[in-house]
């Protein structure tokens, strides 16, 4: 994912200020995850499915948004927060989560079929939170490196600080939590043809610049793939969306090998500098990273952001 420099008009420094934490520690699951750019681009297309399923977000999204006219650019943003959430320091964070909400204040509506809806709607801010929760973490598990359900658990409960930033409320702590809160919702979901639409986008090859069409194709049919199979039958996603052998090969290949090379500039990277450890320690093994945070004698509170009051 190509870092942005800035964000509805804000400049993006993971750098400073020095010493700031983040909502996440960089010893956590979510560092460990949201550095590994397959896993996010996979992940952040599932996310979005799974919200266009329900008419209400996909409306909202469709009827009060660029997404309609600048797909990657909206997805771009939207990953460009995300990654604040997990990397920034927590007054950034807080200050770009406080422009989204402010945003949101404002899209209210009705769906085709009549039915209103509003974004700040407690309902569809807790979905829209575990989907993004459920896409990247499971794009990891499935194309980078199998996690525990001990990991998994640790991945969801992480995000609770930012999710609640948000406004979410039913935050999900486990797959089971979202197993549930997708049972419930799964009435409402429907095909569309706006979410062939956005896949037809991804696979066209202008997701990513430099990234050649092909691969851009198989990572979009590797989010069909990690679609719960409830979901998919419902949006009548069928097997011209599936991963051939070869294609899921070739990416997981590419997921390990972006989890072991360090890259310099990256918000993980950066925000390591920030915190005075080591620029590639994101990219560093479990233990290894432990023995480094005990030899600077890092004190646990200053790791990560305490929740916003």
């Amino acid at each position: 994912m190509e870092k942005m420099k800035s964000y509805l008009g804000w400049k993006i420094d993971y750098k400073t200020p020095p010493g700031e934490p983040a909502y996440a520690a960089p010893d956590s699951m979510s560092w460990r995850v949201f550095k590994n750019p397959i896993a996010l681009a996979i992940g952040g297309v599932t996310a979005v499915l799974l919200e266009f399923a329900d008419a209400r977000i996909r409306s909202g999204v469709w009827d009060h948004s660029v997404f309609k006219t600048d797909p990657i650019g909206r997805s771009q943003r939207t990953g460009t927060a995300a990654m604040v959430g997990v990397y920034g320091p927590a007054s950034a964070a807080r200050r770009v989560i406080q422009g989204v909400t402010n945003m949101h204040k404002r899209v209210k509506g009705e769906t085709p079929f009549g039915e209103h809806y509003e974004a700040l709607d407690v309902e569809l801010l807790d979905w829209v939170s575990a989907t993004a929760s459920y896409g990247f973490m499971t794009a990891y598990d499935r194309f980078v490196k199998p996690l525990s359900e001990a990991e998994k658990c640790q991945f969801y409960e992480e995000g609770e600080p930012v999710a609640r930033l948000y406004g979410v409320q039913n935050p999900v702590r486990s797959p089971a939590d979202f197993d549930a809160m997708l049972e419930k919702l799964l009435p409402r979901f429907e095909p569309h043809e706006i979410n062939t639409e956005f896949l037809d986008i991804m696979k066209s090859g202008r997701a990513a610049k430099g990234v050649p069409k092909a691969l851009q194709s198989s990572l979009a049919n590797a989010s069909v793939s990690i679609l719960p199979p409830k979901v998919r039958e419902v949006l009548e996603l069928g097997p011209e969306y599936d991963l051939s052998p070869i294609a899921r090969t070739t990416i997981k290949a590419l997921g390990k090998t972006a989890d072991r090379i360090p890259v310099k500039g990256y918000p993980a990277a950066d925000a390591a500098i920030r915190l005075g450890l080591p620029w590639n320690f994101a990219w560093k093994r479990p233990a290894v990273q432990q023995r480094i945070l005990r030899e600077m004698d890092y004190p646990a509170e200053g790791l990560v952001a305490p929740p916003a009051e």
